[in-house]
């Protein structure tokens, strides 16, 4: 097994919700609430759950583009969160991040070849010769043509325009790529491209991707472990071949069942979830979904899954599940556990 290259421990943030005109403290949204995991070298982590659950959240953490409300994130051994304003600077060569939305990530007044080539001069990598040849080799590396260096990003597909921002993020070699739903906005055909791309290019340079999707079907094309998430905790953990064979958690059954079967023969799938999650009350606990909490950065003392959970029992009303190993290398966060 190989040394984990990014650590995650006890990660939290918090956003405090202010009502009246005084601005006095209304809400504690618990966006992501005690995560942990690890990911090891070369590796894919797939990060699955539905939207608002924290999946974002935890990558721009991570990132530092949002600063933790507590926990710990080492890369290589070195705590992300303890790095300066210049040393996180120089840091974030070796992490690196894929948006969702290939347009809206790209700047519509920059040529690709600015575009591909301003990391290597923030970083002050070679003279202006060796970055132009730098940014070719990279056009060449996502599948794109050497003569697209002075278009707009306006005169390509939403698949190239993910190729232009896929090249960016490893125009600085980085060692782990963040890639929050890169393939989401993309057509069915061009995501299967797109994710053989990520595969390809983790292959050649050793890659490890933190990949954020809610198609499970992408996660487990690409990802070696999957990770759920719920309001803003992971409620199971596992290798991808023993989580979709074997899923134990209620939300992650329900999310499995819920994937359409191309073949209109097939049985309908009875639904697992007893209520939609637009139904309920964002803010309340217990029985939230946001695990907020009115006045106290403190979540609810319950499960916070089990209003939607269909076989929740009187034991989910008192205390939070914990994290139990009902098979090595099998994490769960339930009270059937």
């Amino acid at each position: 097994m190989d040394e984990p290259i990014l650590k995650v421990q006890d990660l939290k943030r918090y956003f405090e919700i202010r009502k009246g005109i005084w601005k006095r403290k209304g809400f504690v949204i618990h966006a992501v609430d005690g995560v942990s995991f690890d990911i090891e070298r070369g590796k894919t982590l797939g990060l699955v759950g539905e939207s608002g659950s924290g999946k974002t959240t935890i990558g721009r953490l991570i990132l530092r583009l949002l600063d933790a409300t507590s926990g710990n994130a080492y890369l290589d051994g070195v705590d992300i969160f303890s790095l300066n304003k210049d040393e996180l600077r120089r840091f974030r060569r070796k992490m690196q991040i894929v948006f969702q939305d290939p347009y809206g990530s790209l700047n519509p007044r920059m040529t690709v070849g600015s575009t591909i080539g301003e990391a290597l001069v923030i970083h002050k990598l070679g003279n202006r010769k060796s970055r132009r040849e730098r940014v070719a080799e990279l056009l060449k590396l996502v599948g794109l043509e050497t003569d697209h260096t002075n278009r707009y990003p306006h005169e390509f597909s939403g698949g190239q325009r993910q190729r232009i921002g896929i090249a960016r993020a490893l125009s600085v070699e980085p060692e782990l790529i963040i890639a929050d739903e890169p393939v989401s906005a993309l057509d069915v055909s061009i995501r299967s491209q797109i994710l053989r791309l990520f595969k390809d290019l983790q292959d050649k340079f050793h890659l490890t991707y933190l990949f954020i999707a809610h198609d499970l079907n992408v996660v487990r094309f690409i990802s070696h472990k999957v990770a759920v998430i719920y309001s803003g905790r992971i409620v199971e953990m596992a290798q991808t071949q023993e989580l979709f064979s074997n899923p134990l958690h209620p939300y992650t059954k329900a999310l499995l069942n819920a994937v359409p079967v191309p073949d209109p023969r097939a049985p309908h799938k009875k639904a697992l979830l007893r209520q939609e999650i637009q139904n309920l009350p964002p803010l309340t606990l217990p029985g939230g979904f946001s695990r907020a909490s009115r006045g106290e950065d403190k979540g609810g003392g319950n499960c916070c899954f089990r209003a939607r959970c269909s076989v929740a029992t009187d034991k989910c009303k008192v205390g939070e599940p914990q994290v139990s190993y009902p098979k090595e290398g099998h994490m769960v966060r339930c009270c059937l556990y």
